[in-house]
């Protein structure tokens, strides 16, 4: 039997973007093989959000070339975010022409027809397609990464055109999918075992279905199929939350309490400058409406450092601003032009030292905050849904609280038993990223 691997670079899109390649190789016959060097095929799932993915990406690619070379029906296949660029199909083309499949973001139901036809014709198969109408996400089957849990995409696309962001050139213009077909998806994985479901989108908050449906109707309508026990949702951005979905904190009881909510930049002259379309005040009004709605809610957020005309006083506000909201947790990043974006030409960069200056001083304010924050969960008692085994340790098992909080513990459970399930944790011990604690009955 044939065997395949794929590598995926990125987010939680391409994540289950490469859950259903998974499903389709195996509706094909494929058997998953956990060492990609020794794999029959291989996709490589692209990221393009920031330069060093592009630099790991052609790193790995560049690797398999001896594989393709020791064993001629190797299959090699680049799909994802970079292949939407042309600059990087040319280069693929020129650079790596052994590649056999390279197809997009677009158009991945196609990946059996193009496998299809590169093994009938021995011929190398491109296939690009920009701003596909088609949403396929219904004839897509899965394999999930958890049995328990499972990614749901309910749009695809963005609108927004940040000026740093390549995803709108990447992934074409915003889509949603009916909610009566987002339901009958989580009812069918609901029956299937599922107890949490990630709802997926660029921009969840801009959700608009054929019928008028928004996004709180969506999540009011998936808080009652029975079955799921928690709602997660990412991302969100601040120019299109609503009040009637920030309500939904407090009337759909199997919402978690957590939101990712991107600020980028405290300063509104970068905000504006990013294309962002809120500033400070308004995006302090969004906190403050979900504290007041749900107290306890964690919230998380993306920081660009650097971004072009950053000042001094700029950086001092977005300092600020992480002082003032007070952050769970922050994905922090330097500032990476993209070629393709209005950003990319703007001619006022910041000079590597600053930017990482400014960089670190961000990352030791964030850093300390959050070992705060978790310090006060410091001998409660917490319900976890288990992930499975942890990663740093076999004789502990990890999972995460409603609120997002990765705790590992420790159990008399065995791995059977225990998957899947939802436990009380007393937390223990606190660190920076994660809590510890051990299972209590």
């Amino acid at each position: 039997m044939a065997t395949y691997n794929i590598i995926t670079y990125g987010c939680q899109m391409n994540e289950h973007d490469s859950e259903n390649i998974a499903g389709m190789l195996e509706a094909l016959g494929y058997i998953h093989e956990e060492d990609p060097w020794s794999a029959d095929l291989v996709v490589m799932n692209t990221c393009s959000v920031r330069e060093n993915a592009d630099k790991r990406f052609f790193g790995v690619l560049g690797q398999f070339k001896k594989v393709k070379k020791s064993n001629p029906d190797f299959i090699l296949c680049v799909c994802g975010c970079m292949p939407q660029q042309p600059r990087i199909v040319e280069e693929i083309n020129k650079r790596f022409s052994w590649v056999d499949i390279v197809f997009g973001t677009q158009n991945i139901a196609k990946l059996p027809e193009l496998l299809n036809l590169r093994q009938k014709t021995g011929k190398k198969q491109r296939a690009i397609v920009d701003n596909n109408p088609d949403i396929t996400e219904d004839e897509m089957h899965p394999v999930r990464m958890h049995h328990h849990k499972a990614l749901v995409n309910i749009t695809f696309g963005c609108n927004n055109f940040c000026t740093y962001c390549i995803v709108p050139y990447t992934r074409g213009r915003e889509k949603s999918r009916l909610l009566r077909d987002v339901v009958c998806e989580i009812e069918e994985l609901a029956s299937d075992g599922v107890r949490e479901v990630m709802l997926l989108g660029q921009n969840v908050d801009s959700y608009k279905d054929a019928l008028g449906n928004s996004f709180a109707d969506l999540i009011k309508a998936v808080n009652g199929i029975e079955g799921i026990d928690r709602i997660r949702f990412m991302t969100s951005h601040p120019k299109d939350i609503s009040d009637e979905m920030i309500e939904c904190f407090k009337t759909c009881d199997k919402l978690c309490k957590n939101i990712h909510l991107p600020v980028q930049s405290g300063s509104d002259r970068v905000l504006k400058r990013m294309n962002r379309h809120y500033d400070r005040e308004r995006y302090l009004s969004i906190v403050d409406k979900l504290r007041s709605v749900c107290p306890d809610i964690t919230i998380s957020t993306d920081i660009i450092v650097g971004f072009p005309g950053e000042t001094e006083e700029d950086f001092e506000e977005t300092l600020d601003i992480a002082r003032r909201v007070r952050y769970d947790s922050a994905f922090t990043f330097i500032y990476s032009a993209r070629e393709g974006t209005p950003a990319a030409k703007f001619e006022d960069k910041i000079d590597d030292e600053t930017c990482h200056r400014r960089f670190d001083r961000l990352v030791e304010l964030m850093d300390g905050i959050s070992l705060e924050k978790n310090k006060e969960y410091k001998g409660k008692v917490m319900k976890v849904l288990v992930d499975g085994v942890s990663k740093t340790s076999d004789n502990t098992y990890s999972g995460r609280t409603d609120g997002f909080k990765l705790v590992n513990f420790t159990s008399d459970k065995t791995e059977d038993e225990i998957v899947g399930q939802m436990v009380k944790v007393e937390i223990s011990e606190t660190k920076t990223f994660s809590l510890e604690g051990i299972e209590v009955l």
